[in-house]
């Protein structure tokens, strides 16, 4: 998962938070979250990176796309500006 903060003041306080946390309420075969500074930043960005990708194709399930959320509730995201792929299937 991505965090994309409205401010640099958020950062230091959530990743003190969630950096190393492993008290899943799920099975989790003993996964710690790891808190990093991403390559790609500023929500304008991110819209721009998600929202022609094969993650926002129908066929991927609503949970799995990325949200953007203003004052606690999701907001629509953009839409593609082109036809977006299918997602590649790997093979492991």
């Amino acid at each position: 998962a991505f965090v994309n903060f409205v401010g640099p003041a958020h950062v230091a306080s959530c990743r003190q938070r969630l950096h190393g946390f492993s008290g899943w309420a799920v099975p989790s075969n003993g996964k710690v979250c790891e808190v990093s500074l991403a390559e790609v930043h500023g929500l304008a960005h991110n819209i721009e990176r998600y929202r022609n990708s094969p993650v926002m194709h129908p066929t991927v399930p609503d949970g799995l796309k990325p949200v953007i959320l203003s004052e606690g509730r999701r907001v629509r995201f953009p839409p593609p500006t082109k036809a977006v792929k299918a997602p590649r299937v790997r093979k492991d």
